[in-house]
């Protein structure tokens, strides 16, 4: 499920870069992106947590810590991706 949220994430934060250059109402859109992105990290835990449940310790030794990096890596970038268009916006009113 992880995989589905990120890459709706993706596709979101890419309509919300979109619609701020073609200059129309972007805010639903960033709101979209960091909250599949905030599904992502749920879908992510609950992954980890089910593995815990089953002490499938394998999977836990080979997958979180990559996957600790990646999910950080990504959430920042997503964050900025998303908020890049309130920052511009602000700047360019100054």
């Amino acid at each position: 499920m992880w995989i589905i949220f990120g890459v709706i994430s993706i596709i979101v934060t890419f309509i919300n870069l979109y619609m701020y250059t073609a200059g129309k109402d972007y805010k639903l859109a960033m709101a979209m992106g960091l909250s599949f992105t905030a599904l992502t990290l749920c879908a992510e835990y609950s992954l980890v947590s089910d593995w815990v449940e089953v002490k499938d310790w394998a999977a836990l030794e080979d997958v979180v810590p990559s996957m600790e990096r990646a999910l950080w890596f990504l959430t920042i970038v997503s964050i900025i991706l998303n908020i890049a268009p309130i920052l511009l916006e602000r700047k360019g009113k100054k």
